[in-house]
């Protein structure tokens, strides 16, 4: 058994009794979120209700998961905290370190070779801190959670920002740095503030060729990759009731690509169902008799504008496929519409690659439905244009769609079966001649299209849709098609037809799997050596950073003035860097390398103010360092935007980046930089962005009234001998303020033990 059953009773056994205090004091009912979030408070209620999207509050989650390439840095971390075994039950998941390249067999073998030492690191951590540990090829950290870990009503927190797949379960998952991780597994309380609550109710039932991945496409087209910053997504609804538990995983999985904190729906039939075909019917139990507590109140149900700060309703029976992208997860397009907007904008036509499974949609549901659309190739005819990749969630999925003929069907098509790992997902694709590719399209079932993510080529155009719509744009190779209506060529010169796809959601014999590739957790192992060798390139122990001196920051240097989308792609790319993510010096060698220079509208090329050189973005802050000079960063809107990983403020803090300065953040981003000690600040007035020039030398002041809610004075020193003096905010509360003056949050750990 992986899950801690007798952790999940206790929590169901005080949640009527919390929610019960928790309603007297909001005086009114409750959605889910309020009573997930209130039922985990660290500590006592509050003496009036939290304000959302305002108060900072402590909470205590149940557990911790984190995956390879960012467990490494939290691990690392959580080695200097100085604690014998984690506080709540944690899991390290190897999922982000194989190359796609060959096929699963392969994939996995090299893979096990080249990260011997990353791998021997996290299992030995894991042995001695009591952590559970999922090998390589166990399969993808959020499939296998939801298999093993998610439960109705718990609150998880993970490395990795598509944590919220587990609100398919009914959870408050939500994805977080490295740091925040070691927080709780040194049993210390963990700090949010306390979310907005976006009601989305789903009304009829989903048909035909659209799937659930077709209503956070919708809901990402509506609410655009910012619009759920600092809120959960909560779906309810007679519509959210007739959606699978996968399927709910998927909507709540992408939530990440809106900015939301994370996603949830209520506890129904379909988890229940769910929770007992993945062996877990005395979690399904427990959790049936508080069912009540674990759904929003009747009457939040019924009016429910009085109880969110935003509504959105969506027709399933009227909703259509979509299609999103390119270069952003938000550009939503109904099918129907596609192939015309698709010739308007001159995106190349012709469909090179389509790749179905990730994280998002491996489900035996996704998997079953897609191969009915692979299985008309072969009935019908039909030549498959584009080449086809399957990548398995986990092992259990994997063994049991390969026991049930559909893995058969897709290498039949002409589909390679990749490793039970996220792949071409996060850049770990060996695509044939990626870097040579002229303007081409691809497309996935996965989360994330931004530009280079898949490939690394930024010619190349990613469009995000549903597995089985992914399938059908596979067996046309083009763009230019909706299989709801068009016709086909067969190889004997017919025109034919595309039926819907079918499938199911669970499996008729049930789910099975020979190895699923877990090593328990066990408290047995306090002496095992943790073994980091000093000239290692691919792990390094940390150097605590230092505390801040007293002083106003002066004279410092602009690195970069970043334009437009910056997201923690550009700021710490994936992809072949991966292999660094346990060596902090080495790593920080991309740093920034993605983003747009605002000056000369080039990457990785900004002036080097000691020199008047352009050179690349590491270097320079490397030199800027080397002379004992501070140096700054400036982002525009919603900058940080995607992974969750920490890297992205870890590398600038090493660097000898001092602050960041932007228009406005991302939520896991700015938290980030608190943890490392840095100053993350915005501009009161978004347009003096405009006023931060290329040779500037800028000074932040009044940091010795440095409080919350205050502002601060940043001074922009032009080469000219002009100066302009800006307003800049924060949102800063007591405590990391003081994680500011420690010169980072583990640095006050250890220093308040």
């Amino acid at each position: 058994m992986a899950y801690d059953v007798e952790m999940i009773r206790q929590v169901y056994e005080r949640y009527p009794e919390r929610i019960a205090r928790a309603r007297k004091l909001l005086g009114r009912p409750m959605t889910l979120s309020e009573k997930i979030l209130y039922s985990h408070l660290s500590g006592d209620l509050p003496n009036e209700p939290f304000k959302r999207g305002d108060s900072y509050v402590n909470f205590s989650p149940d557990r911790v998961a984190m995956q390879d390439a960012t467990a490494q840095m939290a691990v690392l971390q959580f080695m200097q905290a100085g604690k014998d075994q984690v506080s709540v039950p944690s899991t390290v998941h190897c999922d982000h370190l194989i190359l796609a390249k060959e096929g699963a067999k392969e994939d996995l073998t090299k893979a096990e070779q080249n990260n011997k030492e990353v791998y021997d690191f996290l299992a030995s951590a894991s042995k001695k801190y009591g952590i559970g540990f999922w090998k390589p090829g166990a399969g993808i950290i959020h499939q296998v959670v939801l298999e093993n870990y998610a439960f109705p009503g718990g609150m998880m927190i993970g490395t990795d920002s598509h944590t919220p797949n587990a609100g398919g379960m009914g959870m408050v998952a939500i994805g977080v740095g490295g740091a925040d991780a070691v927080d709780v597994m040194a049993g210390l309380p963990w700090e949010l503030k306390f979310p907005k609550l976006i009601g989305v109710k789903l009304t009829g039932k989903l048909s035909g060729w659209t799937s659930p991945k077709d209503v956070i496409l919708k809901v990402a087209g509506i609410l655009s990759v910012k619009g759920g910053t600092g809120a959960i997504v909560e779906y309810f609804g007679p519509g959210a009731e007739s959606i699978s538990g996968t399927g709910k995983g998927t909507i709540c999985n992408m939530g990440a690509e809106i900015g939301a904190t994370t996603s949830t729906f209520p506890f129904d039939e379909s988890m229940k169902k769910y929770l007992k075909a993945t062996g877990r019917t005395d979690v399904a139990e427990m959790a049936s008799k508080i069912e009540e507590h674990l759904r929003p109140d009747a009457e939040v149900m019924e009016n429910p504008e009085a109880y969110y700060d935003q509504i959105i309703e969506i027709n399933l029976s009227e909703l259509e496929p979509h299609i999103n992208g390119p270069f952003t997860p938000d550009l939503a397009t109904p099918v129907s519409q596609f192939g015309k907007v698709a010739k308007e904008n001159g995106w190349p036509l012709k469909m090179e690659v389509g790749l179905i499974g990730s994280c998002t949609n491996s489900s035996y549901e996704d998997i079953s439905r897609a191969a009915s659309v692979a299985k008309q190739a072969l009935d019908k005819d039909l030549k498959v244009k584009a080449e086809f990749t399957v990548t398995p969630g986990s092992e259990q999925v994997r063994y049991t769609v390969d026991r049930d003929g559909y893995l058969d069907t897709f290498e039949k098509i002409g589909g390679v079966v990749l490793a039970n790992a996220c792949g071409p997902c996060i850049g770990q694709w060996a695509r044939h001649n990626a870097e040579d590719l002229d303007e081409n399209s691809i497309m996935t079932s996965f989360n994330r299209n931004f530009s280079k993510r898949n490939d690394g080529n930024p010619k190349t155009h990613g469009f995000v849709a549903s597995p089985e719509i992914v399938t059908a744009f596979s067996i046309a190779g083009t763009l230019d098609f909706n299989p709801a209506t068009d016709y086909l060529e067969n190889a004997k010169g017919e025109k034919v037809k595309l039926d819907e796809p079918t499938g199911d959601d669970l499996p008729a014999k049930g789910f099975d799997v020979k190895d699923p590739g877990f090593i328990p957790p066990s408290s047995e192992n306090k002496n095992v050596d943790v073994v980091v060798k000093p000239d290692s390139e691919r792990l390094q122990l940390l150097t605590p950073f230092e505390p801040w001196d007293g002083e106003n920051l002066t004279g410092m240097k602009l690195l970069i003035k970043a334009k437009g989308k910056c997201t923690t792609d550009h700021i710490s790319m994936a992809g072949p860097w991966l292999r660094f993510r346990g060596h902090l010096d080495n790593i920080s060698n991309n740093m920034l390398i993605g983003g747009v220079n605002y000056f000369n509208e080039r990457t990785n090329a900004v002036k080097n103010q000691l020199t008047g050189e352009i050179g690349e973005v590491p270097a320079t802050a490397r030199d800027y360092k080397a002379k004992g000079i501070g140096s700054v960063i400036v982002g525009d809107e919603n900058y940080g935007e995607g992974s969750s990983r920490e890297h992205a403020a870890m590398e600038p803090r090493h660097l000898g980046v001092r602050v960041v300065l932007v228009r406005s953040f991302a939520r896991i981003h700015e938290t980030n930089l608190k943890k490392q000690g840095m100053l993350a600040l915005t501009f009161d007035n978004p347009a003096d962005y405009d006023k931060v020039q290329e040779d500037d030398t800028i000074d932040v002041l009044k940091l010795t009234e440095f409080a919350p809610g205050s502002s601060l004075i940043v001074v922009l020193h032009h080469a000219d001998g002009t100066t302009d003096e800006i307003v800049a905010n924060h949102t800063y509360n007591e405590a990391q303020i003081e994680w500011f003056k420690a010169g980072s949050c583990l640095n006050f750990i250890k220093e308040n033990q």
